[in-house]
C-alpha cells in the first residue's frame, strides 16, 4: 500500500481534506496510508519552535532545517 507522510505546522487544518477528498476515500478503502504529522513534534526547545525569520529580513517565516531533517530521518526509517 502506498504511504504518504505530510509534515505541517497546522495538522488540524487538513482534517476535512483527509476525510472528504479522493485521498480520504482511498484511505477509507485501505488503498492508501496517509499520515499527517505535526512538525513541532521534532523540535527541541520548550516553545516547540519550528520556524524562524528569514535571513536578510523581509516578510514571512521560513522553516528551520533541524526539525524537518529529524522528522524525515525518523519517518524514512519507520
Amino acid at each position: 500500500m502506498p504511504r504518504i507522510d505530510i509534515l505541517t505546522l497546522f495538522p488540524k487544518m487538513l482534517d476535512g481534506f483527509m476525510t472528504e477528498s479522493i485521498l480520504g476515500k482511498a484511505c477509507a478503502r485501505g488503498l492508501l496510508d496517509l499520515k499527517v504529522h505535526d512538525l513541532r513534534d521534532w523540535t527541541r526547545d520548550k516553545h516547540r519552535t519550528a520556524d524562524d525569520r528569514p535571513f536578510g529580513g523581509g516578510a514571512g517565516m521560513v522553516l528551520k532545517p533541524e526539525p524537518v531533517i529529524s522528522a524525515m530521518e525518523e519517518l524514512w526509517t519507520a
